[in-house]
């Protein structure tokens, strides 16, 4: 018998699980409580996507009567090609059967209909010797048509990292989720059911818990708690997550308890604790104490938060544990040419946080009020490397995705040093602000560590706008860090946003021209615009009229999260929302710079007044070749192969030291005089990051100028500048 099963509902991502069930399931081992956890999600795409699924698909839709339209009828009619295929192309996206590779490849091997339509135009996004992601591509298509074929003739709703989304997006009544809940079940509904039922059935649990992070998660949680309540009313049923953190905090409709006993808000470790060691020992309703926990007592919605214990901190939640989550059975799709978007639904990648909250936690459009970002906490460096050396053990995967709200530098900078004191062979990357901390040097530490890609919020590419929304950066110094980044081998992607409260329409065509420069200077390498969506929990939520917004609430009974509101403006700005993608495709594939940006809408737009070379005049003014003289020195590569040498000059002896370096871009050889270069070999052994005290600038620069002359001189010469280009850092 289990205890407590945790599930994540249909859907997530196709590619990797979900992490709050790893997380709670290592603080329940901590706890030393019996749990296991299931991506239902997973379990039902795999279902779904197989062949005996497959058929069951083909003959709901023809005994339905709903195969209606030419694409359907297309797929329909080559429903034996693809059930042939279906197994060999799911095995393949999870990374097995590569050998059918060229077969993919050769377009006479996978059915296609309606998405191989955009073949053409996709063209661009894969180099002519990439044949394995060519492949993966086209086998996500032909998924693709299939999911088509399923959302027109099957179960609507359906969609692969999402399910009757529109369900849960501003239900501030839940008579529309009571209403659907009440009727028949759907296609995809008697799959989940019946593979819960069978995990129900397998490991009888008393607790069962719905992480339901996104609106698109919210109705399967309800459809599965209803069945659970019906077929197994002794079973507790509790939801949390991301959803009821951001949107359920004003919950006061009592039908809700008719299909959860409690519903959690914010972290979720105390208040499960609370709640299990309450139905393990019960005591007088009049006595219970739990934790930020929603429940029904006499009929009505009551929040208890009368617990006076504090939040376990990271430190003390245990490492995430992600088994039983079927990881050799998640599927890596292409499904996008957006380099950043690929990463996150390509490949398998364990999830960690280096820190709860946010260190900033000061943009305006930002849910700031809300405790995953007002309260800030890092984990130790060593303890986040202890965990990863765990996580890699447990899934044999080395990939991992920091999933901060903006990973803070210096705890990157120490993380980075822990991994490769530890000669961990690792991928990582995570979301940052581009702050002026990320210098050159950092950024060259993060590449050696196995960072490849950071993601940061350039937002609206105006400073009048950055410092309105309080984002504590500015457009020059986001090309100094890109800069800085790229320039060390990882890549970047940009969060951009239009329509922010008083955004003027020169503010959106100047803010495409910054965007055009930085990927034509390949700063950015990735991006996507955001609409700007306002919350109730932000600062512009809280504080509407500063903003020179009017917002229309209806009456709150289920979820409150997303405000309508009318800008004073009085722009509209969704009609600039093709033109701006239209062209990020473009720039994100090398193409489209030399186009007058009025190319990009079909309507008149505003001349920009930003000069075509702004942003690269920002790059030239950075200060990456000033000196803070407490900064470390420390030296990231390998010692080198030495050989002293020797030349007659004018008729004197010479005598140099020849040092040759090999790093993962180049090998690479220097020369320096011989007193020098003595002293430079051993500032190397004292500045190596395998040292646990490392010698700072200052005082590396009083002893060189102990022995011979000006430091300045010598650390920005050309044989040093080359070190300093190749992992002799400054931080």
């Amino acid at each position: 018998m289990t205890e407590i099963l945790l599930i994540t509902p249909p859907f997530t991502q196709l590619n990797t699980p979900y992490p709050a069930t790893a997380y709670l399931k290592g603080f329940l081992n901590y706890k030393n409580v019996n749990s296991v956890q299931a991506d239902l999600g997973l379990e039902v795409i795999l279902d779904l996507f197989s062949k005996t699924g497959l058929q069951k698909a083909f003959d709901f839709a023809f005994n339905s009567k709903s195969i209606s339209d030419k694409n359907s009828k297309k797929i329909y009619n080559n429903k034996e090609r693809y059930l042939r295929v279906i197994e060999d192309l799911v095995s393949f996206l999870q990374g097995n059967r590569m050998s059918i590779t060229d077969k993919i490849c050769s377009r006479r091997y996978l059915p296609e209909a309606s998405r191989f339509n955009q073949l053409e135009d996709m063209s661009l996004a894969f180099d002519e010797t990439d044949s394995a992601g060519f492949a993966k591509y086209m086998a996500t298509l032909c998924l693709e048509d299939l999911s088509d074929f399923i959302v027109n003739c099957v179960d609507s709703d359906f969609g692969f990292s999402r399910y009757a989304e529109k369900i849960g997006r501003s239900a501030n009544s839940f008579d529309d989720l009571s209403d659907r809940l009440s009727g028949t079940k759907s296609y995809i509904d008697e799959i989940s059911l019946r593979i819960l039922n069978e995990k129900i059935n397998s490991e009888k649990p008393e607790i069962i818990c719905f992480s339901v992070p996104f609106p698109g998660n919210l109705y399967s949680a309800f459809r599965c708690a209803q069945m659970i309540k019906s077929k197994y009313p002794g079973i507790k049923t509790i939801m949390g997550g991301g959803f009821p953190n951001t949107e359920l905090r004003s919950v006061s409709d009592s039908r809700v308890f008719d299909y959860f006993d409690f519903i959690c808000l914010d972290d979720g470790e105390l208040p499960l604790e609370l709640i299990y060691n309450h139905l393990k020992n019960p005591c007088p309703p009049d006595s219970v104490k739990l934790k930020r926990t929603f429940l029904r007592e006499n009929g009505s919605v009551f929040y208890n938060n009368l617990s006076e214990k504090s939040d376990y901190p990271l430190t003390e939640t245990g490492c995430p544990d992600y088994s039983g989550l079927l990881p050799d059975k998640y599927i890596s799709v292409t499904e996008t040419a957006n380099p950043m978007h690929s990463l996150w639904s390509d490949g398998r990648w364990n999830k960690l946080t280096m820190a709860h909250g946010c260190y900033w936690g000061k943009c305006s459009f930002c849910d700031t009020s809300l405790s995953y970002i007002k309260h800030y906490k890092p984990v130790p460096a060593k303890m986040l490397a202890d965990r990863m050396e765990i996580l890699i053990s447990q899934t044999g995967e080395t990939g991992f995705h920091f999933v901060d709200e903006a990973a803070p530098p210096n705890l990157m900078r120490d993380l980075a040093i822990e991994i490769i004191k530890r000669k961990l062979q690792v991928t990582w990357w995570t979301n940052v602000r581009f702050e002026k901390n990320f210098s050159f040097s950092l950024c060259q530490l993060l590449r050696r560590s196995g960072c490849i890609a950071v993601a940061g919020g350039l937002e609206v590419a105006s400073d009048r706008l950055l410092e309105r929304i309080n984002k504590g950066v500015t457009v020059e110094q986001v090309a100094q860090v890109t800069s800085n980044f790229t320039d060390a081998g990882i890549m970047v992607h940009a969060y951009l946003m239009y329509a922010f409260p008083g955004q003027t329409v020169q503010e959106t065509v100047d803010s495409l021209e910054m965007v055009r420069q930085l990927f034509e200077l390949d700063l950015i390498q990735s991006g996507f615009w955001h609409q700007f969506a306002l919350t109730t929990h932000s600062e512009v939520g809280r504080n509407p009229e500063k903003y020179g917004i009017v917002t229309y609430k209806k009456e709150i009974t289920f979820a409150d999260n997303d405000v309508e509101f009318v800008d004073s403006t009085g722009i509209d700005h969704s009609k600039f929302s093709f033109g701006l993608k239209k062209s990020l495709f473009n720039f994100m594939h090398g193409t489209g710079f030399d186009l007058k940006l009025q190319e990009w809408f079909n309507f008149k737009i505003p001349e920009t007044t930003i000069k075509p070379d702004y942003i690269s005049k920002c790059v030239e003014s950075s200060d990456r070749f000033q000196v803070n003289p407490k900064a470390w020195i420390v030296w990231i590569g390998d010692m080198p192969d030495v050989e002293y040498q020797s030349r007659i000059k004018r008729g004197k002896v010479l005598q140099t030291v020849k040092m040759s370096f090999s790093n993962e871009f180049e090998d690479f050889a220097i020369s320096v005089e011989k007193e020098t270069g003595e002293w430079l070999l051993d500032l190397l052994h004292k500045a190596s990051v395998f040292i646990e005290k490392q010698i700072s600038y200052q005082a590396a620069k009083a002893d060189f100028e102990s022995r011979f002359s000006d430091f300045e001189l010598f650390w920005f010469s050309g044989p040093v500048s080359k070190l300093r280009e190749n992992g002799l850092l400054l931080l």
